[in-house]
């Protein structure tokens, strides 16, 4: 890996840490930025219409969307309203969603996890399930939050990444196992998406933006937890920041050239 280091953008959930709202990421994606992706992690706050998203994306490198206890409002895929007391994050929502769109749309490398998929997916026009354990034929893909967090987030069923695919080749496998805390997942795939990776019960878990002109994977599961403990976790944050330091040294070179004119 290079030594240069790419700036990584990190979009935060907006919450109520009693009694004023917060802007916050968790730990662990940060750490999983600065160490196997070999980046400087910078949080974006959640502003909605209020982050100016081509200054943003023109002082990154690259956006790591990541998980978050909360769900994509349905009413931004047309799905049925949520049960009460489903916990939503609509800061992040106006925030993330045009965010991520720009980013692919501008070639800035996106690697997006848990959250992040459902939201990419959204983006791309596609629907969620609100509850796959409600849904026949579908496994419990939820954690049991009665166990510490070492077993909750430890692999507990396989994916089958596809042949001829992006993570095949990163990861050198046809299956692997991975841990699994989601209620929300894909239902109907949005438009211009490839499947990379299945479940046995055939929920989507991870997929790629076909014609996007640099890195744009979303994965179900989390390789950010304890991610250098992980070959195949290390792997997918290093083929990220690899993306982000090629768009750092094209940017850069881009504006030494405009300089030098």
């Amino acid at each position: 890996m290079s030594t240069e280091k790419p700036i990584i953008g990190i979009p935060t959930c907006r919450k109520r840490i009693d009694p004023h709202m917060f802007h916050a990421v968790g730990e662990k994606y940060i750490a999983a930025v600065a160490t196997a992706a070999g980046g400087v992690p910078l949080l974006v706050p959640a502003l909605g219409g209020g982050l100016a998203i081509g200054s943003v994306l023109s002082s990154l490198d690259g956006l790591l969307f990541t998980g978050s206890p909360s769900n994509v409002e349905p009413h931004h895929y047309e799905g049925d309203a949520s049960e009460e007391g489903t916990l939503h994050d609509p800061h992040r929502d106006a925030t993330t969603l045009p965010l991520m769109r720009a980013a692919i749309d501008a070639g800035v490398p996106v690697f997006a996890i848990c959250r992040g998929i459902q939201e990419m997916n959204v983006v791309f026009g596609g629907s969620l399930h609100q509850k796959v354990h409600d849904q026949p034929g579908k496994m419990d893909h939820r954690e049991d939050a009665s166990k510490p967090l070492e077993l909750r987030y430890a692999p507990v069923h396989e994916v089958r990444l596809s042949e001829g695919g992006l993570l095949r080749k990163l990861l050198g496998a046809e299956v692997i196992q991975v841990n699994s805390l989601h209620s929300q997942g894909i239902d109907r795939l949005g438009e211009g998406l490839l499947v990379e990776a299945t479940a046995n019960d055939g929920m989507v878990e991870s997929f790629r933006v076909a014609d996007a002109p640099s890195f744009a994977l979303a994965v179900q599961w989390h390789p950010e937890w304890q991610v250098m403990k992980n070959p195949q976790s290390v792997a997918l944050f290093e083929a990220f920041g690899d993306a982000c330091r090629k768009r750092a040294r094209e940017t850069r070179k881009d504006d030494l050239d405009t300089a030098v004119v």
